[in-house]
């Protein structure tokens, strides 16, 4: 163990104060090392806490209850007079949801012992990493082991730089003085479509533009298509197989808009958009600036990734890596629990990550959640499997609350039972695929599924019908 008198040693030292460094932070610490943080930003939490998961749920959630009072009250014989945004407060709210929450990881660090610094943190050896404040004197810290948790940040795309204020990040999508007229987005993937809903709530046109022939990405396809029938439904456009080609800057009076050229990949035709604000959302890249990785030979691959063994150990001993600088999905929880896995392992445990449990969430409205098995990956691999499908229309708590579009897929092992992957579109379906991530990590059958109890009514019937619908025994109403 370090030295607990001496405040530059430790026993593990995390650079990068975001949900993977945090969390594993906390830890180490609760399993008696001596543990600092090294983190550039003045607020903890990284991206997710500051500009990432929990202002964009704030505004979505923000953005829900204006839509519902302009457009589904009524339904529920609640009667309004002129509604009326008042966006500054929005704003405002999400401030103070995000100012709570990273003061909290404050509490937490005093409670349980993790030392903060604050800096940019710089790889001086395999145990020393220098501390560069903004201001000030620069400070070396030693350490048993490092872990590198530095993040990522948005991909900017050559031909669409940012400018941070019509060509803007999810940044700076996040705080957008006004309600833009004509939201242009690029990407359609989990950023795009959540800022995409947020805006289109308000008030703003709203147009996807995404490079393949179908939005989300790698998710089961029959359940993206359903999403995005929900999402043209509520007036969201989308340009599907486009490539954007450039932008050009056109003076609309005291405000500046953006022409932005694209073609269709098949075809090859060009055409052009104008847009008074264009969000790039075309993912997002290690954050590696800085870090000293080239100095000390840590290797990466071609797209930036640090490369880890199935102990997150880098090419060099001693010397950690989690989260968003790995390669995997860049998703908070991901990086949380490889974050309690470092430190346990650090600490002489067995830690470990299932990776097949791993869930996707788009908080739209309604919801996307999944986890395991595409039907397109089970078809790649040749592997037998039996699917069942159960819609929210006939769900009794879903009628209630007047959402009813959406549905619950399972698919299961055509000879064991075993569910092998569940995607639901559909009302608070992130908090119903919490029962699924479970069910798999026991290696539960769909037959499990549908003997266990479900209350009525609630949301998760749906996922029930889903499991006797493997068999082919929903119930029909």
């Amino acid at each position: 163990m370090s030295n607990p008198q001496d405040e530059t040693s430790f026993d593990v030292i995390f650079v990068g104060g975001g949900p993977g460094g945090y969390v594993g932070a906390i830890r180490a610490a609760q399993l008696g090392l001596k543990t600092a943080v090294v983190e550039k930003e003045k607020p903890l939490g990284g991206t997710c806490l500051n500009v990432g998961c929990i202002p964009s749920k704030a505004l979505l959630d923000s953005s829900e209850h204006y839509a519902m009072a302009l457009h589904d009250l009524k339904d529920h014989g609640v009667q309004l007079g002129q509604v009326q945004l008042d966006l500054k407060k929005m704003m405002a709210r999400k401030d103070k949801i995000v100012t709570d929450l990273t003061g909290g990881i404050d509490y937490l660090f005093k409670k349980n012992k993790v030392h903060r610094f604050h800096g940019l943190g710089h790889l001086k050896s395999p145990s020393e990493i220098e501390v560069q404040p903004e201001k000030g004197t620069r400070q070396t810290l030693k350490a048993k082991s490092l872990v590198l948790a530095t993040g990522s940040v948005p991909n900017e795309l050559p031909q669409l730089p940012f400018d941070g204020q019509v060509v803007v990040s999810s940044t700076e999508a996040l705080a957008l003085p006004e309600v833009p007229k004509h939201l242009l987005v690029v990407g359609g993937g989990y950023i795009g479509l959540e800022m995409g809903s947020v805006w289109l709530r308000l008030g703003a046109k709203v147009t996807v533009i995404e490079y393949a022939e179908n939005i989300c990405g790698a998710m089961d396809r029959q359940t993206s298509k359903k999403l995005q029938q929900i999402l043209k439904k509520q007036g969201m456009e989308f340009i599907l197989g486009a490539e954007v080609v450039g932008v050009e800057y056109l003076q609309d009076g005291k405000n500046k808009k953006a022409k932005v050229q694209y073609k269709n990949r098949k075809e090859g035709n060009a055409d052009f958009l104008d847009a008074d604000v264009v969000l790039v959302a075309a993912g997002r890249k290690p954050f590696s600036e800085g870090l000293g990785l080239e100095e000390l030979g840590i290797q990466r691959d071609s797209r930036g990734f640090v490369q880890v063994n199935d102990h997150y150990q880098t090419n060099v001993p001693g010397v950690y890596a989690i989260g968003d600088l790995i390669p995997g999905p860049m998703l908070a929880h991901k990086a949380e629990e490889e974050g309690v896995a470092v430190a346990e392992i650090l600490a002489g445990l067995p830690g470990h990550v299932n990776y097949d449990t791993l869930p996707g969430v788009i908080y739209t409205w309604p919801e996307v959640a999944s986890v395991g098995l595409t039907e397109e990956q089970l078809k790649d691999q040749g592997r037998a499997y039996k699917t069942g499908t159960f819609p929210f229309s006939p769900n009794g708590r879903a009628r209630a609350m007047g959402f009813t579009e959406g549905q619950a897929k399972i698919l299961a092992d055509a000879q064991t039972d075993k569910v092998l992957g569940v995607h639901i579109v559909g009302p608070r379906a992130s908090d119903m695929l919490a029962e699924a991530i479970m069910a798999m990590e026991f290696g539960a059958s769909s037959e499990d599924m549908a003997r266990s109890f479900h209350a009525h009514p609630t949301l998760s019937e749906v996922l029930r019908e889903a499991a006797l619908a493997v068999d082919g025994r929903a119930r029909q109403f």
